[in-house]
């Protein structure tokens, strides 16, 4: 899994923190695919990188996605990401909500549910992001011995899966940004129905061709700063109630919906101004849709 905001990279794998096996009572199989699972969430929440690779297939065309349209193929794009991950956050907190695994012969896929929750440190102090994630993945037994193959990941919300959540990009060009919109950004312009997920809260945005313009909630304004491989970034502002903050959708293929998160990074509650708000850190998930050009 990969999602990068300024130095944050979550990294697909890490999804595995904290697994509850569907095993049956009694001592576990030391090498069933519940085990190697769970050996596999050992080795995230160590940083432990000898064990990820000796539980991971490292076949050159095994390929596997994670959220905001992140594709790896091979053992050494997923190990780069993940040292980098390794290297950027402090500690790892995962509880999985469910887990259910089948396997037939030599080959084993589960399902899961899980509470992605990273810390990171900036100003001295521990700052927390938690992201709703379903996974889904399959293993392999290889000479006696069970390894991860693939894997796919999404956000648990309805509202974010589906095709916008991949991309043939590689996460290198999935990731690259820049201060103004790119010249590949498609055009946009028109009215757009928003949908913040969580509240229920609806209101219209009129864009023009680059991603800019007012939207009907507290004298809003969006801002588009990166476009790149349909992944749609920038910022927002509400006079109305003083609040500001940015968002990060990808867009369809037909250019038609938009689907990914918003967050604060300034708001003003009563008398108090909150500044300086970490990135993604507080906020929600949004679903655009073009009703009209």
């Amino acid at each position: 899994m990969m999602v990068r905001s300024g130095s944050i990279v979550l990294c697909g794998l890490l999804s595995f923190i904290s697994v509850a096996s569907s095993a049956s009572a009694g001592a576990p199989d030391p090498n069933s695919p519940e085990t190697v699972i769970r050996e596999l969430v050992k080795a995230n929440v160590e940083k432990d990188m000898p064990t990820m690779s000796r539980l991971m297939a490292h076949d050159a065309d095994i390929t596997s996605y994670s959220i905001g349209g992140r594709k790896y193929v091979g053992w050494q794009e997923f190990e780069r990401e993940m040292r980098e991950e390794f290297a950027n956050v402090e500690k790892f907190e995962i509880p999985i909500r469910e887990l259910t695994v089948w396997h037939k012969g030599d080959v084993a896929w589960f399902t899961m549910e899980l509470d992605y929750t990273r810390y990171t440190k900036e100003g001295g102090e521990l700052k927390r992001m938690m992201l709703p994630l379903r996974e889904t993945g399959v293993l392999e037994r290889r000479n006696g011995q069970w390894v991860m193959l693939s894997f796919h990941e999404s956000f648990r919300s309805a509202q974010m899966n589906g095709p916008l959540a991949q991309s043939s990009a590689s996460p290198a060009q999935q990731l690259r940004v820049s201060n103004t919109a790119t010249s590949t950004m498609p055009d946009v312009s028109g009215d757009w129905d928003i949908l913040e997920v969580e509240d229920d809260k609806r209101y219209k945005a009129t864009l023009d061709k680059n991603g800019n313009g007012p939207y009907t909630q507290h004298q809003g304004r969006f801002v588009t700063t990166t476009f790149e491989n349909r992944l749609w970034q920038g910022t927002w502002h509400q006079p109305g109630n003083d609040r500001e903050g940015g968002f990060e959708v990808l867009l369809s293929e037909d250019g038609k919906e938009a689907k990914g998160v918003w967050w604060y990074t300034r708001m003003k509650v009563g008398n108090k101004e909150h500044k300086n708000i970490p990135p993604k850190e507080y906020g929600g998930t949004y679903h655009w849709k073009k009703i009209a050009p």
